[in-house]
């Protein structure tokens, strides 16, 4: 083969190769990042016995066990043994999901810390991300001189980016909003749930438009869409979800929690899952009972988050695609 046949190859190793050092470089900064702040480095098992019921998420089951969509199950029991401020750099699996933002392995960082609210949480994050980014030899302009990352209730995102009312919004005003944004919602739609127009809005009107000028911290979701996290009546008198999620770019980087420690509400929510998964017509899950039990056990008060490693390594290098900075992809 001809030098200039193989040019085109040599080129995109090459440029791999940069991003994959800059990759590492992000790692180092992490794991300095939490030494810093007295957080123990865990491994926990990829292959547990259990798994968390999560209507959106499609676990993979091996050998009678599951591969881990993220290492939470095992990390909150270390948190009900005493361990006060531990982070995770784990591999993590999902089924099915593969583009530019997706590859069914993949890389989180998860941490945890006892005593930590939604305002220390977030504070948190917006320290990590900005540190990263900013010290890191990066390829993303204008993070270096932003020194906070920017915080905007879900509500006040919805209301700008697309003209909707998150908190009062009927089934028929938010379809009607997403036909005004010219939203086309997918085959078999439940327009009926406020949350998936929500959700359907958020993808397709506000995401693209946060964190455009630096990370931004998205709170104070509807408490419909808690998940694993507590809830409180916000300064409006909304009950919302003490939940938050870090954007930059357009791009989803990292989702935390002010954790739920009501063991009976948390199986309550795990069985509301299996209920809405029985009803999309996919299998209910075993409720994970060591991970309930640590609960009962006194989960201590904590703040929990965990960030797309590849999503923020892709941004950091300039890259197009998380692919281009992971050594190799599902399909290689």
């Amino acid at each position: 083969m001809a030098p200039a046949s193989r040019m085109p190859h040599r080129d995109a190793s090459s440029r791999r190769h940069e991003f994959l050092e800059l990759r590492a470089e992000l790692l180092e900064r992490l794991r300095q990042f939490f030494r810093q702040r007295d957080f123990v480095e865990v491994e926990t098992p990829l292959l547990l016995d259990e798994v968390i019921p999560e209507l959106h998420i499609e676990p993979i089951p091996v050998a009678g066990r599951w591969l881990q969509a993220s290492p939470e199950l095992a990390m909150k029991r270390l948190l009900a043994e005493g361990l006060p401020a531990i982070y995770q750099v784990s591999r993590c699996f999902r089924h099915g999901e593969i583009g530019r933002l997706h590859n069914p392995e993949f890389t989180m960082v998860e941490w945890y810390r006892t005593g930590d609210d939604l305002a220390s949480g977030m504070e948190l994050l917006g320290e990590l991300c900005v540190d990263l980014l900013a010290g890191a030899d990066c390829k993303t302009t204008a993070v270096g001189e932003f020194r906070a990352a920017q915080r905007t209730t879900y509500a006040d995102a919805l209301a700008s980016h697309a003209g909707v009312d998150a908190h009062g919004a009927t089934p028929a005003e938010l379809a009607a909003a997403a036909r005004r944004l010219r939203i086309e919602p997918p085959v078999d739609f439940p327009e009926g749930d406020c949350d998936e127009w929500l959700n359907l809005i958020l993808a397709k009107a506000v995401e693209p438009k946060l964190g455009a000028a630096g990370p931004e911290i998205l709170y104070e979701y509807p408490a419909t869409q808690a998940a694993l996290a507590k809830t409180r009546t916000n300064g409006e008198g909304v009950t919302v979800a003490e939940r938050f999620e870090l954007y930059l770019r357009g791009v989803e980087l990292a989702n935390g929690y002010h954790e739920l420690l009501d063991a009976a509400a948390l199986r309550e929510r795990l069985e509301t899952v299996n209920r809405q998964r029985t009803a999309d017509r996919r299998p209910a899950l075993p409720l994970p009972e060591k991970f309930l039990a640590a609960h009962e056990a006194g989960l201590p008060d904590c703040c929990g988050c965990a960030l797309g490693f590849d999503r923020l390594a892709m941004l950091a290098s300039g890259a197009e695609s998380i692919a281009d900075v992971m050594a190799f992809t599902w399909n290689d």
